[in-house]
């Protein structure tokens, strides 16, 4: 009896952990696609995960356990940006424009 209820207990509680979702989006330069030549990584809450780079229409996918704020991290060409992002139990779409200022890299959202 006691086995069963332990096991429902933990059963119950796994969604919670696996709780988190996708961010995933197009990266642009000058209103075109940056290509396969950037990566994305991401921070959420004290997790990091392992940048990926865009592919060649420069489109990017993270997959995410947290659900929250989570901090973009950019690299282009040497030159790195943040920006902050939400992420939802289900897919959450960032798009992002980048900008080249005074040779300071700089991101927004589309």
């Amino acid at each position: 009896m006691i086995t069963t209820r332990l096991l429902i207990t933990l059963l119950s509680a796994l969604p919670l952990a696996a709780a988190g979702g996708e961010i995933y989006g197009k990266v642009s330069l000058g209103g075109a696609p940056v290509g396969a030549d950037v990566t994305v990584a991401a921070q959420c809450g004290s997790t990091s995960y392992p940048a990926v780079t865009t592919d060649k229409a420069g489109s990017y996918n993270l997959v995410v356990a947290e659900t929250g704020r989570c901090l973009l991290t950019i690299t282009r060409a040497g030159l790195s940006t943040q920006l902050a992002v939400a992420s939802y139990e289900d897919a959450a779409q960032a798009d992002i424009v980048l900008e080249l200022r005074d040779g300071v890299l700089a991101a927004r959202r589309r």
